[in-house]
């Protein structure tokens, strides 16, 4: 029996409705309205791709954008300038530096530059921090869309054997602390990982984050999984994940697609944590 696929897209959809209610209601009630700051430094192709579509959620929710495009050449005092001056505006609640950035930039220092507390990525130390002791409110959006697409699509995670393959700061390591923290019993595999099929056909919620298309086939996943594809790959068909989709869902019981699953949660992810951030600053100012 073919799989239940999630759909992403109706999901996200639902959740920026919400959104966009609680910030109209918060605007008539305050007169105020939620900012958020996207800085692009280069033109990588899928980065131009991936601030467009924060660009169009922010005017579907009512989040006014700010776009911040640098050249490739900008250099790192001229980056962390730019977000001083952003760490100080009143009027920006959130801030984004769309990833990757250009070699010679240093990652870390920009995202430890960035004020925690408009660090609508989830990136920042102290954010991460927060997450290790159960304790954030800004998480990194994608494992946040992960445990969201599970919950909404009514599939439960506590007692669960979960299996993540990648262990990225950004994806991996993030969902592996949120499937704790619900009492999923949690595996990381990697590169090095020896006999991955070992730990795959484990899984009764398998996340696939590793950036290789189609690389988890039908016999890498026990039957009746739930597989959640975070991987976005470009082949001359299109959009692929990292999960052989067609051999898959004749196996599994739900799955996301790719297009249409994980990718438009993240944004709805950065949405709300857009809106978090806001309603925070405005409590700390005594305006809600």
């Amino acid at each position: 029996m073919p799989a239940n696929i999630i759909n992403g897209k109706e999901i996200a959809s639902a959740i920026k409705l919400a959104i966009a209610e609680e910030l109209k209601k918060i605007k008539t009630d305050t007169g105020r309205e939620a900012g958020l700051a996207v800085v692009l430094v280069g033109d990588d192709p899928a980065s131009i791709v991936y601030v467009r579509n924060k660009k169009k959620a922010c005017q579907e929710v009512g989040i006014r954008s700010s776009e911040y495009r640098l050249p490739k050449e900008t250099s790192q005092d001229a980056l962390l300038k730019l977000i001083a001056s952003l760490n100080k505006n009143p009027e920006i609640h959130g801030i984004l530096v769309q990833l990757p950035l250009p070699p010679h930039i240093q990652t870390d220092k920009i995202i430890e530059a960035t004020n925690p507390d408009k660090d609508v990525d989830g990136f920042h130390p102290v954010n991460v921090g927060k997450l290790v002791a159960n304790t954030a409110s800004l998480i990194s959006c994608t494992p946040l869309a992960i445990i969201t697409l599970l919950d909404k699509s009514g599939i439960p995670i506590e007692g669960r054997k979960v299996v993540i393959v990648g262990r990225s700061n950004i994806v991996g390591k993030p969902a592996a602390l949120l499937f704790l923290h619900r009492n999923a019993t949690v595996t990381i595999c990697h590169s090095r990982t020896k006999n991955l099929s070992d730990y795959t056909l484990r899984a009764d919620i398998l996340v696939a984050a590793i950036g290789k298309p189609a690389f988890v086939k039908a016999d890498m996943i026990k039957k009746g999984a739930v597989v959640i594809d975070v991987g976005i790959n470009r082949d001359e068909a299109g959009l692929i994940g990292d999960v052989d989709f067609p051999s898959a869902k004749e196996k599994v019981s739900y799955i996301t697609p790719v297009p249409g699953g994980v990718g438009p949660m993240t944004i709805a992810m950065l949405m709300k944590n857009t809106l978090t951030a806001f309603k925070q600053q405005q409590i700390d100012n005594g305006i809600i």
